[in-house]
């Protein structure tokens, strides 16, 4: 297959994967009495509302992207340590249930349409790899709030300090994978991401 008859492939399951995270994350904190991503608008399936354009971008170039953060105020949560594991978790866990989807539907059209199977199976890996990639506790990935959430307040205060050092820590482990041809991350994920792409599929799937 081609690069950009793959490209092409791959778009509906990253516009998928990207606006399910996002609006998990905004739907969980609105169940806990967060309205700010729904005042923002950010409360919606519609993929343009989320995407940031160079956190697209680097999905192509270096497989790993991002989308614009939905806002979240704590302060309206009636626990705000625990509150925020949810609502961390829940871009995560809304991946993982649309990656079990695809990969009923890659089932389904696996002998009826090729196209279409190959659209739902790219699907399962790009919802795999984000959930996986997000729960990496490197701030600002969902990772690092649910461990904050966990770690007892001292700790949590303490590992808070890497907040602003989280993006570069991020880049440099990007480019070092791309400078040496050793992707840490991918060696981090790979694991989990073939383990439930084969469950999921039924087939033996990679990146």
């Amino acid at each position: 297959m081609g690069f950009f008859s793959q490209f092409i492939l791959i778009i509906p399951g990253i516009l998928m994967a990207i606006t399910i995270h996002e609006y998990a994350h905004g739907w969980m904190a609105n169940r806990l009495g967060d309205p700010t991503a729904r005042y923002a608008g950010r409360l919606t399936l519609n993929p343009l509302h989320h995407l940031d354009p160079i956190g697209t971008l680097m999905l192509f170039i270096a497989h790993i992207g991002w989308a614009k953060p939905v806002p979240i105020n704590p302060q309206y949560f009636s626990n705000p340590k625990y509150d925020i594991i949810w609502v961390s978790l829940a871009g995560p866990m809304a991946n993982i249930i649309c990656a079990f989807a695809c990969g009923a539907l890659f089932r389904f059209f696996i002998n009826l349409s090729t196209l279409l199977a190959y659209i739902f199976m790219y699907a399962v890996l790009i919802n795999l790899v984000l959930c996986a990639f997000n729960i990496i506790p490197i701030p600002p990935l969902d990772g690092s709030k649910i461990l904050m959430g966990i770690l007892p307040r001292q700790q949590a205060y303490e590992f808070s300090k890497l907040e602003p050092f989280g993006p570069f820590i991020l880049l440099f482990i990007i480019m070092f994978g791309r400078m040496t041809g050793f992707n840490i991350i991918w060696s981090i994920i790979s694991r989990f991401v073939t383990t439930f792409s084969y469950l999921f599929t039924g087939e033996v799937i990679g990146i």
